[in-house]
C-alpha cells in the first residue's frame, strides 16, 4: 500500500497538467483568463470572454491594442464557465455573421448547459441566445466545440452524459453534436458521434476543402486507454458519421487530463492530404518520465498516421499545443512552465514547418511572462501567423509569427 500511494504520488507531480476524478471536472471555478478570438474578412479581431456572469464579447481594429466596450450577450446572470480547457468560443462565418457557444454551470452538480447566440449586423447587436441541445435533463453537457464550415454550415460539439445509466458500467462520456445549415437560426436534434470519450477534454474542429467537418478528442478505448479519436462528420445528415482511431500511445489512467488535443488541416484545395495533430500523452511508467507531447500527420483518405515525434520539455510541464496550416507552412505552439525561487515563469515555445509538417525547425521561445498566463492559440489574417496569448500581468499579447 505504501508504494502504491508514493506512485500515486509521483505520478500525479510529474503530469503536466491537471488529474482529477471523473466527478470533479465540472464545477464552476472562478474565471481567469480562458477567452476565444477570431479574425473578420476586414482584419478585425474579435474577442469572447466571460466575467463570471456574462459571456462578454469585444473588437479590437489595432490587433489588441485597444477594444470596443465590451457586449453582455446573456440578459440574465448565469454561472459562466470559463476556465482552462473550458471557454466561450467564437467563430465569424463567410458572411460576416458572428457566433457564440459557452457553457452554463448548473445547480446540480457537475451538471451545464451549451448555449449559442449570434450577431448577423457585424456585431453591433445579438439576438436572444438559446441552448443548442434538446435534450435538458440537468446532467453534463460541457466542453463545447464550434465551426464554421466554408459553406456557413455551424457544427457544435460537446462532452454529454445522457447515455450514462444508474447501476450499468458505461466508460467516460459521450460526444453528440448538432447541425445548423441555416446559419444559426435553428439547429437540427443533436446526433451521437461516438461514446466512450474522455470526461473533461476539449474537442477540436477542422474540416476538408469541401466543407466536411473533422472532429478530434481524447477517448477512452478498451482497457482504459487514454488515446484519441478522430472522425468525420457528412455534409449529408442522413449519412453515418466515419469514426477512427487516431493515436496509440496506449496510456492508462483512471482521471481527467484536462489537456486537449490540437488539429489542422493539412494543404489546401486539390493539394489536401490529411490532418496535422498534436496531443499530449502521459506514458505508463511510475515517475512519468515517458510524458510528452507529441506531433503527427493523418492520411485524409487511408486513416493512417505518420510515427508520433516528441516535442517540448516535460521537465517544465510541456502543454497544450496549438497548430495552424497554411499550405505546406505550419507553425506549432506549446505552453511551458518553470518553478525557481517560488516564482513561476510561463513561456510560450514554438516550431515551423515549411514543408508540410515533414520536418521542423529547432524549438524556439517567442513569449513569456511572470504571472498567471492563458493557454496558446493561433489565427491568421491575410497569411501571416498571430500568436495570441492572454497574460495576467502583460494583458492580451498578439505575437506576429
Amino acid at each position: 500500500m505504501k508504494n502504491l500511494f508514493l506512485f500515486c504520488a509521483v505520478f500525479l507531480i510529474s503530469l503536466p497538467l491537471k488529474v482529477t476524478s471523473h466527478e470533479g471536472h465540472a464545477q464552476q471555478q472562478k474565471p481567469m483568463l480562458a477567452i476565444s478570438v477570431a479574425f473578420d474578412s476586414s482584419g478585425n479581431l474579435w474577442k469572447a470572454s466571460s466575467n463570471g456572469d456574462f459571456v462578454q464579447v469585444e473588437s479590437s481594429r489595432d490587433l489588441g491594442k485597444h477594444f470596443s466596450k465590451a457586449i453582455s450577450i446573456n440578459q440574465t446572470a448565469q454561472k459562466i464557465v470559463a476556465d482552462g480547457e473550458a471557454r466561450p468560443k467564437i467563430a465569424i462565418g463567410p458572411d460576416g455573421n458572428i457566433y457564440l457557444t459557452w457553457t452554463q454551470s448548473l445547480a446540480k452538480p457537475f451538471s451545464a448547459y451549451v448555449w449559442f447566440a449570434r450577431s448577423i449586423n457585424g456585431g453591433k447587436t445579438f439576438e436572444t441566445p438559446f441552448i443548442v441541445h434538446q435534450d435538458r435533463a440537468e446532467i453534463t453537457h460541457q466542453f463545447e466545440a464550434l465551426n464554421i464550415a466554408p459553406n456557413g454550415n455551424i457544427t457544435i460539439a460537446w462532452v454529454d452524459n445522457r447515455d450514462k445509466t444508474a447501476g450499468k458500467p458505461y466508460d467516460g462520456a459521450a460526444i453528440y453534436y448538432a447541425l445548423s445549415t441555416d446559419k444559426g437560426t435553428s439547429f437540427a436534434p443533436e446526433q451521437k458521434l461516438a461514446d466512450n470519450s474522455c470526461e473533461c477534454c476539449s474537442i477540436v474542429f477542422t474540416h476538408k476543402p469541401n466543407g466536411t467537418v473533422v472532429a478530434m478528442w481524447r477517448h477512452v478505448f478498451e482497457g482504459g486507454e487514454r488515446d484519441h479519436m478522430i472522425a468525420e462528420i457528412p455534409i449529408n445528415v442522413s449519412q453515418a458519421p466515419v469514426v477512427q482511431r487516431a493515436t496509440f500511445g496506449r496510456w492508462k489512467v483512471d482521471g481527467c487530463p484536462h489537456q486537449g488535443a490540437a488539429l489542422a488541416s493539412g494543404g489546401e484545395g486539390k493539394d489536401w492530404w490529411g490532418y496535422h495533430m498534436a496531443w499530449f500523452d502521459g506514458g505508463n511508467d511510475e515517475t512519468g518520465k515517458d510524458a510528452s507531447l507529441f506531433y503527427a500527420r493523418m492520411d485524409g483518405e487511408a486513416w493512417v498516421s505518420s510515427p508520433a515525434k516528441k516535442f517540448g520539455n516535460h521537465n517544465k510541464q510541456a502543454g497544450h499545443p496549438a497548430l495552424l496550416s497554411l499550405g505546406e507552412k505550419v507553425w506549432l505552439v506549446w505552453r511551458e512552465t518553470e518553478t525557481l525561487n517560488k516564482l513561476t515563469q510561463y513561456t510560450i515555445v514554438a516550431k515551423f514547418s515549411d514543408d508540410g509538417g515533414r520536418s521542423w525547425s529547432e524549438a524556439k521561445t517567442v513569449a513569456s511572462a511572470g504571472d498567471k498566463a492563458d493557454y496558446p492559440q493561433l489565427l491568421a489574417k491575410d497569411n501571416q501567423p498571430f500568436l495570441v496569448w492572454n497574460t495576467l500581468k502583460d494583458g492580451l499579447q498578439i505575437i506576429a509569427l
